[in-house]
């Protein structure tokens, strides 16, 4: 095996030359025309700016999009007209053709890779905005799934993240609510860590550990011998698309809501980890004899994020605080995190949002997640009112650890609100919860992380 670049990432300058062009001169020509505006004291025709933005980068189809998607699912990240039109969309990418996928797999598993599988599907079965699936069989009749990523990811992440930047300094600029340094050195952590496929093997084996013996829960297995840092092979897990079972019957809707909970809360609470992308396209339904939805597969670990203990134990105290109208522990709570700056008023204005967040789980009472609203518009009410408290009492310092806890916690309401499920999330939470002090949290991590050779988050004990 070999893990060498193919000659097409080779010129790695030359290829992230060509993507600064693409983007710089379009976002560039954007930004300049606001700027401009602002300059003079004009009006600004925010709504024309957003909708160009979005079509200078909608054309790349790539890393960013990913980007421009989580920040439209946090209040201020950006102007509401560009959150919007961003998150409308799409992250796919068109998939390799098969003279493409037979150059990049012999450049990671050497030329005589097809011998390796005793069948590889040409077509991909799914892609997305790193890189693709393919079908395959190992010689003893596994049905695998090989994640190849595309060719020179990595100059087009750097690319993408250069004018990321862009778009925060363009935001600085505009009397923005929240202070994003943090944001942006978050997101580009994390998005760089999606390019390394050993990394995401880690964290599958990582969650294959803490979901080894439950029933409504399957995470794939990792074939090593036929992984790199850019080709990932994984055993496939057969199932069906989630938005399949939304006419299901509630009692099934309830199961696989109960399963995405679980899957989420369990091991942040447990092991200070989340699945930081809860994309519908990664998670399958899986039936039972009977044809009933019986659980999901857990698909896609690239976007993951670990937390130390002690921010572990903040949102557990944050719940608490809200859960007993106790201010001073919600306070607490939030320094814990991170937040900066705050005030009374700026505290008030972050309990709407973190209210919205917890609210199902505050009540002991079967509901569904939101009592109106659809997928499109969950937590936009609530985003306009934090938007026009912090516009007028703002700035405040947003934590790096907040944007993904966000993003999942919004992604996966929007999952529930798919599902119309309707659950006691109070009950829920707390059986999540159980069990999830500083003490324990601390030596499951150093153990389960241990075995699964992911690296402890800064700020855990060694």
């Amino acid at each position: 095996m070999t893990d060498k670049p193919s000659d097409d990432e080779k010129n790695r300058f030359t290829a992230r030359a060509k993507r600064y062009g693409r983007v710089g001169a379009n976002v560039g020509g954007v930004a300049a025309r606001i700027a401009g505006r602002r300059l003079f004291g004009l009006d600004p025709e925010r709504d024309k700016d957003a909708a160009a933005l979005a079509t200078a980068l909608g054309g790349l189809k790539g890393p960013i999009m990913k980007v421009a998607q989580l920040l439209a699912t946090i209040p201020e990240a950006l102007p509401a007209e560009y959150a919007a039109e961003l998150g409308q969309l799409q992250s796919q990418a068109p998939a390799m053709g098969w003279s493409f996928v037979r150059r990049r797999m012999a450049a990671e598993l050497g030329p005589d890779w097809q011998s390796e599988f005793a069948r590889f599907e040409h077509e991909a079965a799914a892609s997305a905005s790193l890189g693709q699936v393919h079908r395959a069989a190992a010689h003893d009749g596994c049905r695998l799934a090989v994640k190849l990523q595309y060719p020179d990811m990595q100059s087009a992440v750097e690319a993408d993240l250069s004018q990321l930047g862009i778009l925060f300094s363009l935001h600085r600029r505009m009397q923005p609510a929240i202070e994003t340094s943090q944001m942006l050195e978050e997101i580009s952590a994390r998005l760089r860590e999606e390019l390394d496929y050993e990394l995401e093997a880690k964290h599958t084996r990582l969650y294959g550990l803490i979901f080894e013996d439950d029933p409504v829960i399957r995470v794939p297995d990792v074939l090593p011998e036929l992984s790199t840092k850019r080709l990932l092979t994984m055993t496939w897990l057969d199932g069906r698309r989630l938005l399949d079972y939304t006419d299901r019957p509630l009692e099934e809707r309830n199961a696989i809501a109960r399963a995405m909970f679980r899957a989420w809360w369990f091991p942040f609470s447990h092991y200070g980890v989340i699945h930081g992308d809860p994309h519908l396209g990664n998670y399958t339904v899986f039936e039972d004899a009977g044809g009933k939805a019986a659980g999901i597969n857990l698909l896609d670990y690239g976007c993951m994020r670990t937390f130390a203990p002690k921010f572990i134990q903040g949102v557990v105290d944050l719940y608490h605080g809200l859960l007993n109208d106790d201010r001073a522990l919600t306070v607490h709570a939030y320094e814990t995190w991170g937040f900066g700056g705050l005030s009374n008023e700026l505290i008030d204005i972050l309990n709407i949002w973190a209210n919205f967040i917890y609210g199902p789980m505050l009540e002991d009472r079967v509901r569904t997640i939101a009592d109106t609203g659809t997928p499109g518009s969950y937590g936009r009410k609530e985003a306009f009112k934090v938007h026009q408290g912090l516009q007028e009492k703002g700035p405040v310092t947003v934590p790096r650890e907040f944007v993904f806890m966000d993003r999942a916690a919004i992604g996966l309401g929007g999952v529930f609100l798919h599902l119309n499920a309707e659950l006691n999330y109070y009950r829920l939470f707390n059986d999540a919860i159980a069990g999830a002090d500083l003490a324990d949290v601390t030596w499951r991590q150093r153990e389960t992380f241990a075995k699964a050779g992911v690296p402890l988050p800064e700020g855990s004990s060694s």
